[in-house]
């Protein structure tokens, strides 16, 4: 995939998640009109692991070639050593009390490590995590 992270700006970013980047794709209109809402204050970014998520759900290189096109408008958050580690610390403390998934450990560690909000439509698998800014959806 092409996605790349763009370099630092002043502007804050929210991080998606790929529920809703499933649904823009579908033309949902909730999901269109809020992530052009959230474009007139912040970038948007995703985290590796919504790429792998979406990439997964191809079925075709049509598919694949469509998903790269549309993930371009996205800034990319790869996965690194604090990112990691921090996924590890939430499975920890959340696996068993809240069935913590490896996914979204890493989407919400990923959001903890750079300081910027998340929005997914799942609210309910990451609003127990302290410190996480979730943003609400629509």
């Amino acid at each position: 995939m092409s996605a790349n992270r763009i370099g630092v700006s002043d502007m804050a970013l929210t991080i998606v998640d790929s529920d809703i980047l499933i649904d823009v794709a579908r033309g949902e209109a909730d999901a269109v009109n809020c992530l052009l809402r959230l474009e007139k204050t912040s970038a948007l970014a995703l985290s590796a692991v919504t790429q792998m998520e979406l990439i997964v759900g191809c079925r075709n290189k049509k598919e694949l070639e469509d998903l790269e096109k549309f993930l371009n408008r996205y800034q990319l958050l790869k996965i690194t050593g604090q990112i990691s580690d921090r996924a590890v610390d939430l499975l920890t403390h959340y696996f068993l009390s809240h069935s913590l998934l490896i996914a979204d450990g890493l989407i919400a560690a990923t959001a903890l490590v750079y300081s910027e909000a998340l929005i997914t439509k799942n609210q309910r698998d990451f609003r127990f995590i302290a410190g996480l800014n979730l943003l609400p959806y629509p």
